[in-house]
């Protein structure tokens, strides 16, 4: 009887000492890098209300409203909401300088890179031009001043 415990302990073994399998996967190589469209130095309010406007009007703002602006701008203690405030007031002029929709939807390509250039100093990586391209094709209701406004109200406007 021992020894048929034996060689079963034996057999037993022996088959469950099996080496495992190793499995190997091949990963291609990735390159990492920073991303050099990070911008690190906020406008001053001087500088944003100067750019914002010039942006809308495409002009450069007078001293007079630049210094009323400034003083508003300054004496609110939240810069989100101001900032969001005079952008709404801006666009709701009548002497605004936009390219109208049929600009927009006859080359929604180069609509989207001017746009970048203009207010982000820089060109839409792939993923950007692709879901601002597709946004503006996909929903007719969408217009030019929709898209600056979002764009100006957005972190990377603020910042150089």
């Amino acid at each position: 009887m021992r020894k048929l415990l034996f060689a079963t302990i034996l057999i037993s073994l022996a088959v469950s000492c099996k080496k495992d399998t190793e499995y190997i996967y091949e990963v291609d190589p990735v390159t990492v890098r920073k991303d050099d469209n990070l911008k690190s130095v906020e406008k001053t309010t001087v500088e944003f209300i100067s750019i914002a406007y010039a942006d809308v009007f495409g002009q450069t703002i007078s001293q007079n409203q630049l210094g009323q602006l400034s003083l508003l701008y300054l004496s609110f203690g939240d810069k989100r909401l101001i900032e969001d405030m005079l952008i709404k007031n801006m666009f709701n002029s009548q002497s605004i300088q936009l390219p109208s929709e049929e600009t927009m939807r006859a080359d929604v390509t180069a609509f989207v890179n001017s746009i970048y250039l203009k207010l982000f100093n820089r060109l839409p990586n792939e993923l950007e031009a692709f879901t601002l391209k597709k946004k503006i094709s996909d929903n007719t209701s969408i217009m030019p001043d929709m898209v600056y406004y979002s764009m100006m109200t957005s972190d990377e406007y603020r910042f150089y």
